[in-house]
């Protein structure tokens, strides 16, 4: 699994011209699925994200997690996480898992994150989306699950 990570003051999700997901402040999270990938890995991945420290205290510092700070989470599918851009100038999508397998496991992260009690919003998973959102810092962060330490 791969995601890029933002802080942001606001995000949306639109398809066909209509809103279909927002959140105030928090994270947005794009989130990809690579062949291999299971669902077991999906509290480990998560838990990660949720209590990254990305967030201002009073004093300044990135020492709050979305846990913390109350904000909310906006999740985007995004299977071109999984491309492969290194050989040649077309991307190759190889990499990643199927259709099916992917979209399940998405299903489940965004089922973790809404029970962790966390205000959630959702892309719509292989639609055409656009995406508004206002970085907060600029804070971005990537994270791949096959650099876990201890990672088999």
């Amino acid at each position: 699994m791969k995601a890029v990570i933002q802080r942001v003051k606001k995000a949306s999700c639109s398809v066909d011209g209509t809103v279909t997901s927002s959140i105030s402040s928090g994270l947005l999270i794009y989130f990809g699925v690579d062949k291999g990938d299971d669902e077991k890995s999906i509290p480990r991945f998560i838990d990660k994200i949720l209590k990254l420290r990305c967030f201002r205290d009073e004093n300044d510092k990135m020492n709050l997690s979305v846990l913390d700070t109350g904000g909310g989470v906006l999740i985007i599918s995004q299977f071109t996480l999984a491309s492969d851009i290194y050989h040649g100038n077309r991307p190759s999508f190889d990499s990643a898992e199927s259709p099916d397998k992917a979209r399940e496991i998405y299903e489940k992260a965004v089922e973790y994150i809404r029970g962790k009690g966390i205000e959630t919003g959702t892309g719509v998973f292989g639609a055409h989306m656009e995406i508004s959102y206002i970085n907060d810092g600029p804070v971005t962060f990537v994270l791949d699950s096959e650099k876990f330490p201890g990672k088999n």
